[in-house]
């Protein structure tokens, strides 16, 4: 139980990160306002009421509830493989990232109705979409599960490459 919960925390912390650097940036931006920090890199207020990159951003307001409960539904299923993992490292680390990015965004569509970005890295006129820290957790631990993965993976052609 003590190494499930701290995975838990790991979760927990994504979450706190996530929406303390959101209330920061919605209480010194307006939508849209961007301060330029380096040559590639703004802050900038933006709302996303789809998914990444704007996927059903057009619709007139169900995404929310789907992704809502799409949200629901995956981490409830990481929450048991970190529990079935609990032992490991790289698996459950990876799942308790994505399980905090995502309730991090669905904060954001209980409380505004879409998800907070603010994050714009661009090169020359090419900005990509903006993100947040929940979903750059996301991506690490998808990242994440794909290592360990692989490294599985080489670990069993491995073991079955040894002569018995």
């Amino acid at each position: 139980m003590k190494r499930f919960t701290l995975w838990l925390m790991l979760a927990l912390a994504v979450i706190g990160l996530d929406q303390w650097s959101k209330l920061a940036v919605l209480a010194h931006f307006a939508e849209y306002e961007s301060l330029p920090v380096t040559g590639f890199f703004n802050l900038v207020l933006v709302y996303n009421p789809g998914a990444a990159f704007s996927f059903l951003a057009g619709h007139d307001g169900w995404q929310r509830w789907f992704f809502v409960t799409l949200a629901a539904v995956i981490c409830s299923w990481l929450l048991r493989l970190i529990w079935l993992h609990r032992t490991e490292i790289l698996q459950p680390a990876a799942f308790a990232l994505v399980v905090g990015g995502a309730i991090g965004n669905v904060i954001d569509r209980l409380a505004h109705g879409k998800v907070v970005d603010f994050l714009d890295f661009y090169l020359g006129s090419y900005h990509w979409p903006a993100f947040n820290l929940a979903d750059s957790a996301i991506c690490l631990g998808v990242a994440l599960m794909i290592l360990a993965q692989l490294r599985e993976s080489r670990r069993e052609n491995q073991q079955k490459a040894k002569p018995q």
